[in-house]
């Protein structure tokens, strides 16, 4: 049995342990926060362009560019999201394991060498670099602090690469932000863009919450669709009779890389909302263990001090016994 000197030096120990992981749960909850307003600021211009491009293409039979054409694939891209520090629980592991078997699956199609990784993150970034992959430059600093302009400029090279078919298909590996307790992994094609499946995207998220426990995850959840159900009764559909000026190839030629943009930083903001939240998540389990252990290790110490006082008083009455 250890000393209560050992005892108590691990309770101070413990009690700064708890003290970090306390901080780095508030620290992450308030980035989480910011992340939150970040996507909700985003979510109606990402809904208008997808509704107005959607019904455009339903409207127009023949409206099609190189964009939406699928091919048989010789060369692939991957854009792989993760964070750039540790402390997250499981969230960078589940992204490298996603990353690692879509290139193996790649590797045995096409083969290694034609699988090039587009890294947002540098734990991904260290571990492409790690396993030999085509790693295409190091985007860390878009980990910590999304950034439109250069999503636009990722987006832009890969387009210009697949128009010029240096690149036949575009996947996006990241964590889908549902809500402060729920993070989905995600794999979705890229390019060539496919309307059908961004109109069955899971749109569902609550951005209104740091809360992670199931039952205020349930309580939410509900609230949200009956404000919606009230929400779409007051709600008028738009006017989707479209006129095309100058000419179809030109309108799509712009609506199509707009989606392309949006989509990628959509994905960015979506892996930067569930970073946070897997880290608080992390630090707030951290935390409660840490009080578990405190428990213990205080109950232990009161035990062992209380058979050192007992222990004590059975040596003074066994010497006036013998005295």
């Amino acid at each position: 049995m250890p000393s209560l000197k050992e005892i108590k030096g691990r309770i101070a120990s413990v009690n700064s342990t708890r003290k970090i992981t306390s901080a780095m749960k508030m620290v992450a909850s308030s980035k989480l926060h910011h992340a939150q307003v970040a996507i909700q600021n985003m979510l109606p211009y990402e809904e208008m362009l997808e509704h107005i491009l959607k019904s455009f293409l339903a409207a127009e039979a023949e409206a099609q560019t190189i964009f939406d054409k699928e091919r048989p694939v010789k060369r692939a891209a991957l854009i792989v999201f993760s964070s750039n520090s540790s402390l997250c629980g499981g969230f960078n592991a589940n992204v490298i394991r996603m990353m690692t078997h879509a290139v193996d699956k790649y590797a045995s199609e096409i083969g290694r060498e034609n699988v090039e990784i587009y890294p947002i993150g540098r734990k991904v970034y260290e571990k492409a670099k790690k396993m030999g992959l085509n790693v295409q430059g190091e985007f860390a600093a878009l980990a910590d602090k999304p950034n439109v302009q250069q999503c636009i400029e990722i987006a832009r090279e890969l387009g210009e690469k697949f128009a010029d078919g240096q690149i036949d298909k575009v996947e996006l590996i990241y964590h889908h932000f549902k809500s402060a307790g729920s993070q989905i992994l995600t794999r979705k094609t890229f390019l060539p863009i496919d309307v059908e499946s961004e109109l069955k995207a899971d749109h569902e998220r609550d951005l209104t919450s740091v809360i992670a426990t199931k039952e205020s995850q349930e309580y939410l959840k509900k609230r949200g669709e009956r404000e919606t159900e009230k929400k779409q009764e007051d709600v008028k559909p738009l006017n989707d009779n479209f006129i095309v000026e100058p000419d179809m190839n030109t309108v799509l030629s712009q609506l199509m890389p707009k989606l392309a943009h949006l989509s990628l930083y959509t994905a960015l903001l979506d892996s930067n909302a569930s970073e946070h939240a897997a880290r608080m998540v992390a630090m707030q389990t951290a935390t409660d263990n840490a009080d578990e252990l405190l428990r213990q290790l205080n109950l232990q110490y009161n035990k062992g001090r209380q058979q050192a006082i007992t222990n004590e008083l059975l040596d003074i009455v066994g010497g006036s016994v013998n005295n």
